[in-house]
């Protein structure tokens, strides 16, 4: 039933209005065809009324079984075509006729007819009696001078056809009136609703926007704004809430972009001290003179650290170039040999896992920038690599079909946890602790960062399924 119903409010304005209107025609037609029949009725029991007795008692006078061609002692005069008469003596009909072309015949009756006759009350009243023989009459019954019963009727035949012609007229006026006053409806509830629908148009404008991609310029305010009228009320709010939007999208977006300046600047900047601090270490390292043992460790700790910091500071300058708009290079690019290259490196390593390679046989090729596109790679192969133990089995497919390059890296390690599920390629999100018997340190939470922000650059997309057992990394690219 809920699917019949209309779902727009133009089109529920529009049927209640039809509904409405509907009812009250049914309404009123109903009331014109009762007080048409009531009118007609009681002009037929006037009628019988003024008529009295004159005609059942004209059929006194003759036999039950005269013919009825002999209607000379009928008295018909005066009497409406279709008059019905009859005598009864004790409860039984010893006449009846009726009036045809101004004369008076005879009336053959059934049982029920006599009976339905007998059965009318003496109390000159009218009364509705069926005769099978002829019709539906309106009767009256009155007492005779002999000391019999004195039946009169007239048709109800005229009261049903006027009635029937009424019904005709108003189902033709009714309906006519009832399309067009949908018609009309229609058209008056879409001129209404044109507010409604500005405001509409407004929000879904809104709602195409790329609010989470920085700078938004919202579209214009809604023009309906008239504080008397419920759309204008909502126009009012609308604007108001589209209001705080911008104002909020701007500090955002101002706040972003300071964001995005100082880490680029730090970035930079840190570049040249990390390197100094790197080069200090290894010509330290490299002095011909003895170093006390333990010196010769934080030589070798100070040039792991400030190798591991350099490594982050290029990450944090390329999502910052990334984050500012800079294109990346484009050429055709073999994914093929750069999932080779970094299988071979993952390897060397990570000899304790288990490497699988799942290539097809013609090579898969991109276009892109190639450098970052072996840095997706090898960030994902490193990925698993840290956060699964040794033995671990990482499969690395690669398929390209007639639009787009798939890279697929599925482990059958621990799984991601699932309160950090969510959140697994935003900045500096860190896993849990490697695993025990990992040899690898914890990272800094930019590596999947670096994967999602390099292929959105590409106009690509990265997911992730997760569950223990098995964890699949999939970077799409177009072909």
């Amino acid at each position: 039933m809920r699917r019949l119903l209309p779902r727009t409010l133009r089109a529920r304005l529009t049927c209640g209005l039809v509904v409405l209107l509907a009812l009250s025609c049914a309404a009123v037609g109903i009331a014109a065809v009762v007080t048409l029949r009531s009118f007609l009725t009681d002009r037929l029991d006037q009628q019988l009324a003024e008529a009295g007795g004159t005609f059942p008692a004209s059929l006194e006078h003759r036999g039950p079984q005269e013919p009825d061609a002999d209607n000379a002692h009928v008295d018909t005069r005066r009497q409406a075509p279709g008059t019905f008469g009859a005598r009864l003596l004790h409860g039984q009909v010893t006449a009846a006729g009726v009036v045809r072309s101004g004369a008076g015949t005879t009336v053959s009756l059934t049982a029920g007819d006599r009976a339905a006759l007998a059965a009318v009350p003496v109390d000159g009243r009218s009364h509705r009696v069926e005769l099978s023989a002829l019709d539906d009459y309106r009767v009256r019954a009155v007492v005779g001078d002999d000391g019999d019963v004195l039946v009169t009727g007239l048709p109800l035949s005229g009261v049903e056809d006027a009635v029937t012609r009424l019904v005709a007229v108003e189902a033709a006026v009714f309906g006519g009136a009832l399309l067009v006053a949908g018609a009309a409806g229609a058209l008056w509830v879409r001129w209404s609703l044109r507010p409604l629908r500005r405001v509409a148009a407004t929000a879904a404008s809104v709602t195409a926007l790329p609010l989470a991609s920085g700078e938004v310029a919202l579209p214009d305010r809604v023009p309906d704004t008239d504080p008397r009228t419920e759309v204008g009320q909502v126009g009012i709010a609308l604007n108001r809430m589209l209001g705080h939007v911008e104002s909020a999208l701007a500090k955002r977006h101002a706040g972003e972009e300071r964001l995005r300046r100082f880490a680029a600047d730090a970035s930079h900047e840190l570049r040249t001290p990390v390197a100094s601090i790197r080069g200090h270490a290894e010509l330290a390292r490299l002095h011909p003179d003895p170093v006390p043992p333990g010196v010769s460790r934080a030589l070798e700790r100070i040039t792991a650290e400030s190798s591991r910091m350099g490594g982050m500071v290029d990450d944090l300058l390329l999502l910052a170039r990334l984050d500012a708009g800079r294109p990346l290079a484009s050429e055709p690019v073999d994914l093929t040999r750069l999932v080779l290259d970094a299988v071979d490196d993952a390897r060397a390593a990570g000899p304790g896992h288990r490497w699988v390679l799942d290539l097809p046989q013609s090579p898969v090729t991109t276009t892109g920038d190639p450098l970052r596109l072996q840095q997706i790679t090898g960030n994902l192969l490193a990925n698993a690599r840290r956060h699964t133990p040794p033995g671990t089995r990482v499969t690395v497919r690669l398929r390209q079909d007639a639009s787009a390059a798939c890279l697929a890296v599925e482990d059958d390690g621990p799984g991601i946890p699932e309160d950090i599920r969510a959140t697994v390629f935003d900045r500096f999100t860190r896993a849990h602790p490697p695993p025990p018997g990992s040899p690898e340190p914890h990272g800094a939470g930019l590596g999947l960062a670096i994967v999602t922000a390099v292929t959105a650059a590409h106009g690509g997309t990265a997911t992730v399924r997760s569950r223990p057992g098995a964890t699949v990394f999939t970077v799409t690219l177009p072909g």
